[in-house]
């Protein structure tokens, strides 16, 4: 493997690994913070897609459907937890389980009723249609650098959100103790209510982001859910910082292996998560 060759590897991995970290932020924050297993979390990846699609279709615009698709995420994740969630958290985890899967089915039918089963693609906006080359046979498209620019933009708001502002420090304290807070004069249920549609709009988020470079099709939520459970498992549980190092790690491990190994390209993701819980069993950056 030549130099450029391995750039553009590098690349892809952290494309790639920031993308699944907008969707397992979402993920670990409403897993470590509010203890509800959302097995819809990839579903909203998915709606996120299908969004950009039908958006862009309607609009003529990639840009103005994700300007118009992240707000509309919101308010569906604040009526999902207003409706359904804020239900579960006094509930046992395989009630929260039964739920969020029929969430999946929700999702899925109404996917099949309103766009159909085919495979759909996205045109990525005309202005960042272009390829940077690199050597003289390879270029790599500038979207996609666009999309990791994006994903380190928003990581970076979600890390001051979280650790620099009041709301931040509500949520943090809400994940300790939620009747403290509670019975210091706080809305903690408004709290959950923000923290959860925050965690549905950055999974549709990735999912808008990704659509014009692996097209929307039928189940997609349902691959990037169990790769986003991995990286919470491997980061741990409520830490965001974790998420971030597990997701770029994932992204590595899973590009690089497609290219050395693979045969076992498929196991590779799995036996990281393995080692991980045997050497570190709460994850990299949990804290005991």
């Amino acid at each position: 493997m030549d130099f450029y060759s391995f750039l553009i590897q590098v690349l892809n991995s952290i494309q790639y690994g920031l993308l699944l970290f907008l969707v397992a932020s979402g993920l670990t924050l409403v897993f470590g913070i509010m203890g509800i297993i959302n097995l819809a979390h990839g579903a909203f990846y998915m709606v996120g897609a299908y969004l950009a699609f039908g958006l862009t279709s309607l609009t003529g615009s990639f840009v103005l459907s994700i300007l118009l698709g992240i707000p509309l995420m919101l308010v569906i994740g604040a009526l999902l937890e207003w409706a359904l969630f804020s239900f579960l958290y006094e509930r046992d985890h395989l009630e929260q389980v039964l739920l969020t899967y029929g969430l999946i089915l929700i999702f899925e039918e109404l996917r099949s009723l309103i766009a159909g089963d085919d495979v759909h693609g996205v045109a990525a906006p005309g202005w960042l249609s272009a390829s940077i080359p690199l050597g003289d046979t390879m270029s790599y498209p500038v979207y996609r650098l666009v999309i990791s620019g994006a994903c380190i933009l928003l990581a970076a708001g979600l890390f001051f959100l979280i650790q620099k502002t009041r709301l931040g420090m509500l949520i943090r304290a809400g994940s300790h103790d939620r009747d403290m807070v509670q019975s210091l004069g706080f809305n903690i249920n408004l709290i959950y209510r923000t923290v959860f549609a925050l965690g549905v709009a950055l999974a549709a988020f990735a999912g808008m982001l990704a659509a014009p470079v692996s097209s929307v099709f039928p189940g997609m939520g349902g691959q990037v859910l169990i790769v986003s459970f991995v990286i919470v498992v491997i980061g741990g549980i409520g830490s965001v910082w974790g998420a971030l190092f597990a997701a770029l790690l994932v992204g590595f491990a899973d590009t690089f292996g497609k290219v050395f190994v693979p045969d076992f390209s498929g196991v590779i993701v799995y036996v990281l998560m393995a080692a991980v819980l045997l050497w570190r069993p709460e994850g990299i950056f949990s804290k005991k």
